[in-house]
This record gives C-alpha cells, sequence and structure tokens, in this order.
C-alpha cells in the first residue's frame, strides 16, 4: 500500500527544488498527467480492430498488384504417429527420437526426417500474411511520421535542442503532440497484444524489449513532461521504419527485384545516419548534457537516458544486421532478411534440399528408363538378328536332308 504513493514522489518525476505544488500553476488541460495514459489501451484496441479489416479488405488488392504470391510446397504424408509426436512433443528430434520413431511409423530415417521437414513447412507463414504485416506497419508508419512532422516542423525546438529544456518542466501540452504521444503508445501496446499470432523472426526477443523499452520511456516521459524530446525521438525512429516496411512490401512481389534493392540502400543509409549518428550525437547528448544547463540530475533523468541506452544499445544489434545484409548485397547474394521469420532461412533451404532431391530422383529414374528401354530394344534386335542368322544357316542343311 505505501509503494504507489512513494512511486510518486516528487524526488522521482522533478528536478531538484520543483514539487507538485508548483506544477499546478499549470492549467489541467495543459498539464500531463498519468491518467491520460489510459486513452492509449482502447486505442491499441481500435488498432487491432482496424489492423484486422486492414489485412482482410486492403491487403489482398495489395497482394495482387504487387504480385504476391503463396509459394507452393510440398505437403506432408498423412501420419498420426509422427502428427502426435510433432504437435505434443517436439518440431525437431533428436537422433535417439528419430531412431525410436522408425519403429513406431515404420518409416526410414531419411523418410522421418523429410517429413518433419514438409510439416515444419506448412507450419511456415505465408508470403501474403507477411506481406499484410509489412504494409499495415508501413501505413501507420507513413501516416505517424508526417503527423508527427507536420506538427513539429514550426516548432523551435525541431531545430534548437536546447529549446527542449527551456522553462522546464513548466511546459504546456499542446493537444497535437497529445494525440501524437497516444496513438503512437496505443500502436505499440497492440504490437504487444499481437505478439503471440504475428510472424516470428530470428530477433523476437529483441522486438519484444524494444516494445516494451518503448512504452516505458513513452509513459516516463509522458508523466515527466519530456514530451519535447521525445516527439523527436518517435520522429527519427519512424523515418526508417517506413522504408524498411516498403522495402518488404516490394520483396514479397515478383517483379520488383530492382525497387527493393533500391528502397534497401536508402533504408540501410537513412538507419545508420539517424540511429547511429543523429540519435546519440543529437537526441541523447540533447537529454545528458544540455538538459543540465537548465535543472541538476535527479531520478527521472538517469532512468530516462539509461532507457534511451537501451535503445542505442539496440540500434547497433541491427546495424550488425543491416551490414552483413549491404555485405551479401554487394557480393549479389542477398536473398532473403535477415530478420526473416524463426525458420525461414533453414526451412527454405530444406524445402529446397527436399525438392532437389526429388528432381535428381525423377531425372535419375527417367535416365534410368531411358536406358533400359535402349538396351530392351538393342537386346531385342540383336535377338531377332540372331534368329534370322541362324535361319538362314540352318536352311541349306534342312535342304540337303531332305
Amino acid at each position: 500500500m505505501d509503494l504507489l504513493p512513494d512511486l510518486w514522489k516528487q524526488e522521482y518525476w522533478l528536478p531538484p527544488g520543483v514539487t507538485w505544488k508548483d506544477m499546478e500553476q499549470l492549467a489541467d488541460s495543459d498539464r500531463p498527467q498519468p491518467k491520460d495514459l489510459l486513452v492509449a489501451f482502447p486505442l491499441s484496441l481500435g488498432f487491432v480492430a482496424l489492423r484486422h479489416v486492414f489485412e482482410r479488405f486492403l491487403a489482398p488488392p495489395l497482394c495482387r498488384w504487387l504480385g504476391v504470391k503463396k509459394r507452393s510446397q510440398m505437403v506432408a504424408a498423412p501420419s498420426p504417429q509422427l502428427e502426435s509426436f510433432y504437435t505434443q512433443r517436439s518440431r525437431h528430434p533428436t537422433q535417439k527420437e528419430v531412431a525410436s520413431l522408425m519403429l513406431l511409423s515404420g518409416k526410414s530415417q531419411r523418410q522421418i526426417e523429410m517429413w518433419f521437414r514438409r510439416r515444419r513447412n506448412q507450419d511456415r507463414p505465408c508470403q501474403t500474411k507477411k506481406f499484410g504485416e509489412a504494409a499495415w506497419r508501413f501505413f501507420f508508419y507513413l501516416t505517424a511520421f508526417v503527423a508527427g512532422l507536420f506538427s513539429l516542423f514550426d516548432r523551435p525546438w525541431f531545430w534548437d535542442h536546447r529549446e527542449c529544456w527551456r522553462q522546464y518542466p513548466f511546459q504546456p501540452l499542446e493537444r497535437a503532440h497529445f494525440w501524437y504521444y497516444m496513438l503512437e503508445l496505443g500502436f505499440y501496446f497492440s504490437l504487444l497484444l499481437r505478439v503471440s499470432v504475428d510472424i516470428k523472426r530470428k530477433d523476437f526477443k529483441e522486438q519484444v524489449i524494444h516494445h516494451l523499452a518503448t512504452i516505458i520511456l513513452l509513459s516516463f516521459s509522458y508523466c515527466a513532461n519530456y514530451i519535447r524530446i521525445g516527439t523527436l525521438v518517435l520522429l527519427l525512429h519512424d523515418s526508417s521504419d517506413i522504408l524498411l516496411e516498403s522495402a518488404k512490401m516490394f520483396h514479397y512481389g515478383t517483379g520488383w527485384k530492382k525497387t527493393c534493392d533500391s528502397l534497401f540502400v536508402v533504408f540501410s543509409v537513412v538507419f545508420l545516419v539517424t540511429r547511429l549518428v543523429i540519435f546519440p550525437s543529437k537526441l541523447i547528448r540533447a537529454t545528458l548534457s544540455l538538459s543540465m544547463e537548465v535543472f541538476e540530475p535527479f531520478v527521472g533523468y538517469y532512468f530516462f537516458n539509461i532507457l534511451l541506452m537501451l535503445l542505442q544499445v539496440l540500434h547497433i544489434f541491427w546495424a550488425g544486421l543491416i551490414l552483413r545484409m549491404v555485405f551479401k548485397f554487394l557480393k549479389g547474394k542477398l536473398e532473403k532478411d535477415e530478420r526473416s521469420d524463426e525458420e525461414s532461412v533453414a526451412e527454405e533451404e530444406e524445402n529446397s534440399e527436399d525438392e532437389n532431391l526429388d528432381q535428381r530422383r525423377d531425372s535419375y529414374w527417367e535416365k534410368s528408363k531411358e536406358t533400359l528401354n535402349s538396351r530392351l530394344s538393342a537386346l531385342t534386335n540383336n535377338c531377332v538378328l540372331n534368329n534370322l542368322t541362324h535361319q538362314r544357316l540352318s536352311l541349306p542343311n534342312r535342304m540337303t536332308k531332305s
């Protein structure tokens, strides 16, 4: 019971010398209050519903326009024993488990391994699902970026970051920035609500950490009235996310390789510049040093900067993946997203291996049939010629006897 009052101690949220009574000189409509964050919860549910409508009615026409098609895949043959093991035990059986499944199902080791590969491929998300997810994020980030840029372009702190701290914390809250904050917060809440059904990628854990850190960062910065610097952080992140999701959209389509490559190059440059140069040198510098020109450090100051540092660590992690993709792109070997779904790389290789194996078997069988037919034909001809020769040789002897 004592924890909640302690949470709102002014020493945690306000600079030294400023009290909650001092904050009351701002009107309630101009002052950010913790209860305002409750608006984000219905907004998140609205985003989930809106996303469902988008993926069902708007994404399919875009899929057809860009030529996004479902990839053909080989279906695993029905096997109750293997299906029970797959659903209840593991999708990746060990060698010992494969040996027991061989006795249980009567299949060979190769057949069981191939069955599990094909069965895993059946559970992989299709191209249209990947496209729908990328398209939804693209349209949100584009809308949020345009709205954020429109609301910040003529504000003094957009150009001079010292203005983020002028008269802090007695800075009135503008309605445009209130809704900008709440919409972004509601969107990231909706991503967490959908995390169990969305496509799981290699950086799934990092994505969840990013969403949680963003939600905590937005919530805390709103309550502590760090809204000016917070809007700049949001705008910076949305700028590169637009290019990433648009590149994915064209990647899933057919006949758009050059467009996808061009967007990927632009995205790589924008991401590396905004996340590894501008973010630490401008925004983190503004919170670490420029803010100290106005007030002394307090608990909220340290907490806010720790969250920004955590985001920067994630930026470095993703920059490493992007640089790997750039290296492959320059070598002409870029075929898929380094952040592709959890098993996509291995499973696509396995699926390709199975298809190639089947093709080799079909080819071998065709060649074997041709060879067998030719040999049978030669053998038949040889037998006919031998019979004719034998008959010609035996004809004079039969005439003599007669």
